[in-house]
Protein backbone atom coordinates (compact mmCIF):
# COMPACT_ATOMS: atom_id res chain seq x y z
CA UNK A 1 0.00 0.00 0.00
CA UNK A 2 1.20 3.51 -0.81
CA UNK A 3 2.48 4.94 2.52
CA UNK A 4 0.91 8.32 1.87
CA UNK A 5 -2.43 6.66 1.18
CA UNK A 6 -2.10 4.99 4.59
CA UNK A 7 -1.37 8.34 6.22
CA UNK A 8 -4.29 9.94 4.36
CA UNK A 9 -6.59 7.18 5.52
CA UNK A 10 -5.54 7.77 9.11
CA UNK A 11 -6.12 11.51 8.89
CA UNK A 12 -9.47 11.54 7.07
CA UNK A 13 -11.21 8.18 7.47
CA UNK A 14 -14.67 8.00 9.02
CA UNK A 15 -15.07 11.71 9.62
CA UNK A 16 -18.36 12.69 11.23
CA UNK A 17 -20.94 14.93 9.54
CA UNK A 18 -19.75 18.49 9.12
CA UNK A 19 -21.56 21.28 11.02
CA UNK A 20 -20.65 23.79 8.30
CA UNK A 21 -21.87 24.23 4.75
CA UNK A 22 -19.88 23.62 1.56
CA UNK A 23 -19.25 26.48 -0.88
CA UNK A 24 -17.33 27.10 -4.13
CA UNK A 25 -15.44 30.04 -5.62
CA UNK A 26 -13.73 30.58 -9.00
CA UNK A 27 -10.04 31.54 -8.86
CA UNK A 28 -8.27 32.11 -12.19
CA UNK A 29 -10.72 29.79 -13.91
CA UNK A 30 -10.39 27.01 -11.34
CA UNK A 31 -13.27 26.04 -9.06
CA UNK A 32 -12.05 26.03 -5.46
CA UNK A 33 -14.01 24.64 -2.54
CA UNK A 34 -14.35 25.51 1.12
CA UNK A 35 -16.67 25.06 4.08
CA UNK A 36 -17.98 28.00 6.12
CA UNK A 37 -19.88 28.68 9.32
CA UNK A 38 -21.15 32.22 9.80
CA UNK A 39 -22.66 34.02 12.81
CA UNK A 40 -25.97 35.86 12.79
CA UNK A 41 -24.38 39.25 13.50
CA UNK A 42 -22.17 40.71 10.78
CA UNK A 43 -19.61 42.01 10.04
CA UNK A 44 -17.72 39.68 12.34
CA UNK A 45 -14.15 38.47 12.80
CA UNK A 46 -13.05 35.94 10.17
CA UNK A 47 -10.81 32.98 11.00
CA UNK A 48 -9.38 30.94 8.13
CA UNK A 49 -8.35 27.41 9.16
CA UNK A 50 -6.00 25.52 6.82
CA UNK A 51 -5.81 21.73 6.91
CA UNK A 52 -2.72 19.56 6.79
CA UNK A 53 -1.52 17.52 3.82
CA UNK A 54 -3.85 14.56 3.00
CA UNK A 55 -6.71 16.34 4.79
CA UNK A 56 -9.60 18.56 3.72
CA UNK A 57 -11.34 21.55 5.20
CA UNK A 58 -14.18 19.32 6.39
CA UNK A 59 -11.69 17.30 8.43
CA UNK A 60 -10.62 20.42 10.30
CA UNK A 61 -14.27 21.27 10.93
CA UNK A 62 -15.06 17.85 12.39
CA UNK A 63 -11.80 17.03 14.18
CA UNK A 64 -11.21 20.31 16.00
CA UNK A 65 -13.28 22.57 18.25
CA UNK A 66 -13.18 25.50 15.80
CA UNK A 67 -16.93 25.35 14.96
CA UNK A 68 -17.90 25.32 18.65
CA UNK A 69 -15.52 28.19 19.49
CA UNK A 70 -16.84 30.20 16.53
CA UNK A 71 -20.48 29.70 17.59
CA UNK A 72 -19.73 30.80 21.16
CA UNK A 73 -17.56 33.76 20.18
CA UNK A 74 -19.68 34.87 17.19
CA UNK A 75 -17.06 34.85 14.45
CA UNK A 76 -17.00 33.40 10.94
CA UNK A 77 -14.81 30.34 10.47
CA UNK A 78 -13.80 29.13 7.01
CA UNK A 79 -12.17 25.81 6.12
CA UNK A 80 -10.67 26.00 2.59
CA UNK A 81 -9.62 22.92 0.60
CA UNK A 82 -6.17 22.62 -0.94
CA UNK A 83 -5.90 21.05 -4.40
CA UNK A 84 -4.70 17.43 -4.15
CA UNK A 85 -5.27 17.86 -0.38
CA UNK A 86 -2.15 20.02 -0.13
CA UNK A 87 -1.08 23.67 -0.14
CA UNK A 88 1.34 25.49 -2.44
CA UNK A 89 3.51 27.04 0.26
CA UNK A 90 6.99 28.55 -0.20
CA UNK A 91 9.00 25.33 0.18
CA UNK A 92 10.80 23.90 -2.84
CA UNK A 93 10.10 20.38 -4.10
CA UNK A 94 13.05 18.83 -2.26
CA UNK A 95 11.68 20.11 1.06
CA UNK A 96 8.31 18.41 0.63
CA UNK A 97 7.03 14.88 1.17
CA UNK A 98 4.09 13.27 -0.59
CA UNK A 99 1.68 14.83 -3.06
CA UNK A 100 1.66 18.51 -3.99
CA UNK A 101 -0.90 20.79 -5.63
CA UNK A 102 -0.87 20.96 -9.47
CA UNK A 103 1.90 23.05 -11.02
CA UNK A 104 0.97 26.72 -11.12
CA UNK A 105 -1.41 26.57 -8.16
CA UNK A 106 -1.60 29.99 -6.48
CA UNK A 107 -3.03 29.45 -3.03
CA UNK A 108 -2.12 32.98 -1.95
CA UNK A 109 -4.50 34.22 -4.65
CA UNK A 110 -7.16 31.72 -3.50
CA UNK A 111 -7.09 32.85 0.12
CA UNK A 112 -6.86 36.51 -0.89
CA UNK A 113 -9.96 36.19 -3.08
CA UNK A 114 -11.77 34.27 -0.38
CA UNK A 115 -11.12 37.08 2.10
CA UNK A 116 -12.25 39.70 -0.43
CA UNK A 117 -15.51 37.81 -0.96
CA UNK A 118 -16.33 37.79 2.75
CA UNK A 119 -15.33 41.43 3.20
CA UNK A 120 -17.23 42.66 0.13
CA UNK A 121 -20.50 40.99 1.15
CA UNK A 122 -20.30 42.44 4.67
CA UNK A 123 -19.63 39.13 6.43
CA UNK A 124 -16.07 39.86 7.57
CA UNK A 125 -14.60 42.81 9.42
CA UNK A 126 -11.47 43.67 7.38
CA UNK A 127 -9.63 44.68 10.55
CA UNK A 128 -10.24 41.32 12.26
CA UNK A 129 -9.07 38.67 9.79
CA UNK A 130 -6.96 35.80 11.10
CA UNK A 131 -5.33 32.71 9.62
CA UNK A 132 -4.15 29.46 11.17
CA UNK A 133 -3.12 26.05 9.89
CA UNK A 134 -1.65 22.72 10.88
CA UNK A 135 1.36 21.01 9.25
CA UNK A 136 1.24 21.90 5.52
CA UNK A 137 -1.48 24.36 6.53
CA UNK A 138 0.97 25.85 9.04
CA UNK A 139 3.49 26.30 6.22
CA UNK A 140 0.76 27.98 4.15
CA UNK A 141 -0.08 30.24 7.10
CA UNK A 142 3.53 31.45 7.20
CA UNK A 143 3.48 31.81 3.40
CA UNK A 144 0.47 34.12 3.69
CA UNK A 145 2.32 36.26 6.24
CA UNK A 146 5.31 36.38 3.90
CA UNK A 147 3.22 37.42 0.88
CA UNK A 148 0.09 39.18 2.20
CA UNK A 149 0.78 40.30 5.76
CA UNK A 150 -1.42 43.34 5.06
CA UNK A 151 -4.54 41.15 5.21
CA UNK A 152 -4.16 39.72 8.70
CA UNK A 153 -4.51 40.95 12.27
CA UNK A 154 -2.77 37.83 13.67
CA UNK A 155 -1.79 34.30 12.66
CA UNK A 156 -1.01 30.90 14.20
CA UNK A 157 1.09 28.06 12.81
CA UNK A 158 0.76 24.58 14.32
CA UNK A 159 3.32 21.72 13.95
CA UNK A 160 5.46 23.43 11.30
CA UNK A 161 8.87 25.11 10.96
CA UNK A 162 10.46 27.19 8.25
CA UNK A 163 12.96 25.79 5.75
CA UNK A 164 15.88 27.48 4.03
CA UNK A 165 13.85 28.05 0.87
CA UNK A 166 10.74 29.35 2.60
CA UNK A 167 12.76 31.72 4.77
CA UNK A 168 14.63 33.15 1.77
CA UNK A 169 11.34 33.78 -0.03
CA UNK A 170 9.72 35.44 3.00
CA UNK A 171 9.56 39.24 2.94
CA UNK A 172 6.53 40.36 4.95
CA UNK A 173 5.19 43.85 4.24
CA UNK A 174 4.63 44.46 7.96
CA UNK A 175 4.84 42.66 11.33
CA UNK A 176 1.92 40.43 12.30
CA UNK A 177 1.41 38.82 15.74
CA UNK A 178 2.20 35.11 15.49
CA UNK A 179 1.53 32.09 17.71
CA UNK A 180 3.40 28.82 17.13
CA UNK A 181 2.54 25.42 18.62
CA UNK A 182 5.05 22.59 18.07
CA UNK A 183 5.71 19.18 19.63
CA UNK A 184 9.20 18.19 20.74
CA UNK A 185 8.68 14.55 19.61
CA UNK A 186 7.12 15.32 16.23
CA UNK A 187 8.27 12.58 13.80
CA UNK A 188 7.45 14.65 10.68
CA UNK A 189 8.44 18.22 11.58
CA UNK A 190 11.39 17.78 13.97
CA UNK A 191 11.50 20.31 16.79
CA UNK A 192 15.29 20.51 16.54
CA UNK A 193 15.31 20.71 12.76
CA UNK A 194 16.62 18.51 9.97
CA UNK A 195 14.69 15.38 9.01
CA UNK A 196 12.09 13.71 11.19
CA UNK A 197 12.21 10.11 12.35
CA UNK A 198 9.17 9.05 10.30
CA UNK A 199 9.68 7.36 6.94
CA UNK A 200 7.14 9.89 5.61
CA UNK A 201 9.33 12.86 6.67
CA UNK A 202 11.12 15.32 4.41
CA UNK A 203 14.51 16.88 5.18
CA UNK A 204 15.69 20.46 5.54
CA UNK A 205 13.52 21.90 8.31
CA UNK A 206 14.79 24.64 10.57
CA UNK A 207 14.47 24.06 14.28
CA UNK A 208 11.55 25.60 16.14
CA UNK A 209 13.96 27.87 18.01
CA UNK A 210 15.42 29.16 14.73
CA UNK A 211 11.94 29.62 13.28
CA UNK A 212 10.79 31.58 16.34
CA UNK A 213 13.97 33.69 16.14
CA UNK A 214 13.16 34.52 12.49
CA UNK A 215 9.70 35.82 13.36
CA UNK A 216 11.01 37.68 16.39
CA UNK A 217 13.46 39.46 14.10
CA UNK A 218 10.69 40.25 11.58
CA UNK A 219 8.49 41.65 14.35
CA UNK A 220 11.25 43.69 16.01
CA UNK A 221 11.31 41.58 19.20
CA UNK A 222 14.25 40.85 21.45
CA UNK A 223 16.12 37.66 20.57
CA UNK A 224 15.89 35.92 23.95
CA UNK A 225 12.83 34.42 25.64
CA UNK A 226 10.94 36.90 27.80
CA UNK A 227 9.24 34.33 30.04
CA UNK A 228 8.66 30.58 30.18
CA UNK A 229 5.71 29.08 32.05
CA UNK A 230 4.89 25.38 32.48
CA UNK A 231 1.13 24.95 32.14
CA UNK A 232 -0.95 22.64 34.31
CA UNK A 233 -0.67 18.96 33.36
CA UNK A 234 -4.42 18.39 33.20
CA UNK A 235 -4.17 14.99 31.51
CA UNK A 236 -1.35 13.02 33.09
CA UNK A 237 -1.95 10.12 30.72
CA UNK A 238 -1.33 11.93 27.41
CA UNK A 239 2.48 11.52 27.56
CA UNK A 240 3.03 15.29 27.19
CA UNK A 241 2.99 18.69 28.89
CA UNK A 242 2.94 22.26 27.59
CA UNK A 243 5.30 25.19 28.16
CA UNK A 244 4.25 28.70 27.14
CA UNK A 245 7.24 30.75 25.93
CA UNK A 246 6.75 34.50 25.49
CA UNK A 247 8.77 37.08 23.59
CA UNK A 248 9.57 40.68 24.46
CA UNK A 249 8.14 42.55 21.47
CA UNK A 250 6.79 46.00 20.59
CA UNK A 251 3.07 46.39 21.29
CA UNK A 252 0.92 44.49 18.81
CA UNK A 253 3.80 42.40 17.44
CA UNK A 254 3.75 39.42 19.80
CA UNK A 255 5.51 36.14 18.99
CA UNK A 256 4.29 33.33 21.26
CA UNK A 257 5.36 29.69 21.35
CA UNK A 258 3.50 26.78 22.94
CA UNK A 259 6.10 24.02 23.24
CA UNK A 260 4.38 20.66 23.62
CA UNK A 261 6.90 18.61 25.56
CA UNK A 262 6.67 15.03 24.31
CA UNK A 263 3.98 16.02 21.79
CA UNK A 264 3.81 14.55 18.30
CA UNK A 265 2.55 15.73 14.92
CA UNK A 266 -0.85 16.55 16.39
CA UNK A 267 -2.81 19.67 17.24
CA UNK A 268 -3.50 19.75 20.99
CA UNK A 269 -7.16 19.25 21.82
CA UNK A 270 -9.55 18.41 24.60
CA UNK A 271 -10.91 15.54 22.47
CA UNK A 272 -9.09 13.11 20.21
CA UNK A 273 -8.28 14.17 16.64
CA UNK A 274 -8.41 10.63 15.21
CA UNK A 275 -10.90 7.76 15.13
CA UNK A 276 -8.07 5.24 15.51
CA UNK A 277 -6.20 6.82 18.40
CA UNK A 278 -3.61 4.08 18.89
CA UNK A 279 -2.65 4.02 15.20
CA UNK A 280 -2.44 7.82 15.15
CA UNK A 281 -0.14 7.80 18.16
CA UNK A 282 2.07 5.11 16.58
CA UNK A 283 2.46 7.07 13.32
CA UNK A 284 2.23 10.69 14.44
CA UNK A 285 3.12 10.68 18.15
CA UNK A 286 1.03 11.67 21.20
CA UNK A 287 -1.73 14.30 21.15
CA UNK A 288 -1.69 16.69 24.08
CA UNK A 289 -4.97 17.17 25.98
CA UNK A 290 -3.82 19.80 28.51
CA UNK A 291 -4.85 22.63 26.20
CA UNK A 292 -7.23 22.94 23.26
CA UNK A 293 -5.61 24.26 20.10
CA UNK A 294 -8.58 26.23 18.80
CA UNK A 295 -9.40 27.76 22.20
CA UNK A 296 -5.77 28.75 22.76
CA UNK A 297 -5.37 30.25 19.30
CA UNK A 298 -8.63 32.21 19.49
CA UNK A 299 -7.61 33.63 22.89
CA UNK A 300 -4.48 34.91 21.15
CA UNK A 301 -6.29 36.21 18.06
CA UNK A 302 -8.94 38.23 19.86
CA UNK A 303 -6.26 40.36 21.52
CA UNK A 304 -5.43 41.85 18.12
CA UNK A 305 -8.29 43.69 16.39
Amino acid sequence: MNPFALLAGLMIALTIASPVRAETIKVDGTTRTYAAQMPETRPAPLVIVLHGKTQSGADMATRTSWPAVARREHFTVVFPDGLNRAWADLRVYEERAGSAPPDGTDDVAFITQLIKTFVDDGTADPKRIYVTGVSNGGAMTMTLLCKRADLFAAAASVIMNLTEASSRACQPSRPVPLLMMNGTDDPLIPYRGGRGTSRFAADGFWSTEKTVAFWRRINGCEARDAASVNLEDRDTGDQSTVTRIESRCPAGRDVLLYRVNGGGHRMPGTSTDARFARLATNLLGPQNHDIDGAETIWSFFKRFP
